[in-house]
């Protein structure tokens, strides 16, 4: 019997945490100016090397908002005492997510809204390298 629970278990924190996972994906492309999917789907026009780098640029931005979020979910289910607590930490992760994206806006020298949908390949990779460092470190403060 004691199976059947797991997998009940493990059917009502998937059914949450997955639903969690796509609201964070589309509050983060609700936030900025740009549409990532727009972008990561004209980039197969090959022809136009601007739309393919900045449609490779969204994808690394998005991938990196994801990976984070996933690490703080995954570590929420975890630490979590109940579902109500997984949902209050899955939200907190979306929520400081875009926080730490417009932090890091205002502290760079360049605009990251503004890179990003023009290509900047560099942009792209570096908003993802922050989101997992950002993500793996606020999923490391929900056990604390």
């Amino acid at each position: 019997m004691s199976e059947v629970n797991n997998i009940v278990s493990f059917l009502i924190y998937l059914a949450i945490t997955v639903p969690l996972m796509g609201l964070g994906i589309l509050f983060f492309n609700l936030v900025t100016p740009y549409n990532e999917f727009k972008l990561i789907r004209d980039a197969g026009d090959v022809t136009d090397p601007v739309k393919a780098a900045a449609g490779k640029s969204a994808a690394y931005d998005l991938g990196g908002k994801m990976i984070g979020q996933v690490a703080v979910l995954a570590s929420a289910v975890y630490h979590s005492v109940g579902l109500l607590d997984l949902i209050i930490w899955g939200l907190l992760g979306i929520a400081f997510q875009i926080i730490v994206f417009y932090i890091f806006e205002l502290l760079t020298p360049f605009r990251v809204t503004k890179e990003i949908p023009k290509g900047n390949v560099s942009v792209g990779i570096f908003s993802f390298c922050l989101s997992v460092a950002s993500g793996l470190l606020m999923a490391s403060l929900i056990s604390y």
